[in-house]
């Protein structure tokens, strides 16, 4: 059988795919990492960013049955997927794959979710296309980085079309790879998401997650009306690849497609920071632990790092929320000053708002001296970043701590009971104990349901 291109075979594989072809590991996965997106998206709502955005679809958005979460409302599906992504992908701690250097959950579940909400579908086919519209965003993004970053993108906002289109056309379009490619191929000429905010500021950030959502859904009921794109948009010779990265290789989007699941190498993350920065939060917290260290104990910091963070996520005077949550000094001096106890912990985005204004937190991130360090080089994969954290005392100690790769991450997992644990803690912030039971399991039950429609969370009691 000939061979076929790459975007034809990315969705062939979309259209094929069902939930009982799924390994028995992944189909459990699934449960943890809809918990994650809920516990997240929790979060995320209660932003004043996600007010501006409610405002914005409540004066913008279309008529439909696309539930909006932790809401009785109901709005069109790309509103939805918009909205709802927002929540989950606008705070930094939703899932990610550090070597396709993007958020796949928060864009791929608010689109399937918006489709297949909207239109009674089954648990199990909203799941399958959550799976597909994670290796497409995944595999797609792996063929063009690191160049595409360095160009100036953010993958979550570029690639984070395809993910979408790839879910919502796979729900709309079951078993018909021409039409999920030109889902694709559609959504490809929504693309965009720059950088610039690293350097200047802004908000923007907080909706290329959402923008990509709501694009991909998009392109997908365009494709229902009508419409088509191009069926050869990745590789063609004006298409995404050559238009977006300078160095592409498309070895990544075939290896081992259907039989092995980037999903997999998926992070899920504790903290509301940029994942290449966990295992030096991790090694800041343990010392502390260990030895009981506070923060005035401290003369001096050294941070061990991989060359792939130093610049961006090297800076020790972030002027903005974004700017912290995006720095590795900031993120361990906050962690310093937390003084956690918990095993399962998370420094959440009011943590780093409240961090901000903290002057001993400054301090501390101003001691910070980022360098690099070969250990923290060999360690650090496409699925994990390492980091030594060495910190001088006052009495004279030196101690040192090295992780080559955090808790969360693909090689040291959380358990379920975990999961279950920081989603329960989260929507108890929102729920009485028996909705939080309740959504709990229906969470767990998604595969049995028969409209997916069931897991729509709405407004709770509780501030």
């Amino acid at each position: 059988m000939e061979k076929q291109a790459p975007t034809l075979e990315l969705a062939s594989f979309a259209a094929a795919l069902t939930y009982g072809r799924l390994p028995a590991s992944l189909r459990s996965a699934l449960f943890e990492f809809t918990l994650d997106y809920l516990r997240v998206a929790s979060l995320g709502e209660r932003m004043p960013w996600s007010q501006w955005a409610r405002d914005y679809v409540r004066q913008n958005g279309g008529p439909g049955r696309a539930p909006v979460l932790f809401s009785a409302g109901r709005t069109d599906p790309a509103s939805a997927a918009f909205l709802n992504t927002v929540y989950a992908g606008s705070i930094d701690a939703d899932d990610t794959h550090v070597g396709a250097m993007l958020h796949p959950g928060c864009i791929v579940f608010s689109a399937a979710l918006a489709i297949g909400q909207s239109r009674g579908l089954a648990g199990e086919r909203v799941l399958a296309a959550v799976v597909a519209g994670y290796e497409a965003m995944i595999r797609i993004a792996l063929c063009i980085q690191p160049s595409h970053f360095k160009r100036g993108f953010q993958s979550t906002a570029t690639c984070g079309v395809f993910g979408s289109a790839v879910a919502a056309s796979a729900l709309l379009f079951p078993g018909d790879a021409r039409r999920i490619a030109q889902a694709m191929g559609l959504a490809a000429s929504f693309s965009g998401g720059l950088v610039q905010f690293f350097h200047s500021g802004s908000t923007v950030k907080r909706i290329h997650a959402a923008q990509a959502a709501r694009s991909g859904v998009h392109a997908a009921l365009l494709v229902e009306a009508g419409f088509s794109g191009p069926v050869d948009i990745l590789e063609g010779q004006d298409g995404f690849a050559r238009a977006y990265a300078d160095q592409v290789d498309f070895a990544p989007l075939s290896d081992r497609l259907g039989a092995f699941y980037r999903m997999t190498e998926v992070s899920i993350k504790p903290h509301a920071c940029s994942a290449r920065v966990l295992a030096a939060v991790e090694a800041a917290v343990d010392l502390c632990r260990e030895h009981d260290i506070a923060a005035g104990d401290i003369e001096a910091i050294t941070l061990g790092i991989p060359r792939v963070i130093q610049g961006r996520l090297t800076g020790n005077a972030p002027a903005s929320l974004q700017g912290a949550q995006m720095s590795a000094p900031f993120s361990v001096a906050l962690a310093i000053r937390k003084q956690i106890r918990s095993d399962v912990y998370a420094l959440n985005v009011d943590d780093f708002e409240a961090g901000l204004e903290d002057p001993v937190v400054m301090a501390l991130a101003a001691k910070v001296e980022c360098v690099l360090d070969d250990e923290a080089e060999r360690a650090s994969t496409a699925e994990s970043v390492g980091a030594r954290v060495t910190l001088v005392l006052r009495d004279g100690r030196r101690l040192s701590r090295f992780v080559a790769a955090p808790k969360g991450s693909a090689s040291r997992p959380y358990s379920q009971a975990d999961h279950v644990a920081r989603a329960r803690t989260e929507l108890a912030r929102r729920y009485a104990a028996p909705e939080v039971d309740r959504l709990v399991d229906l969470a767990h039950a998604l595969p049995q349901a028969a409209d997916v429609g069931v897991l729509a969370p709405l407004p709770g009691g509780r501030p």
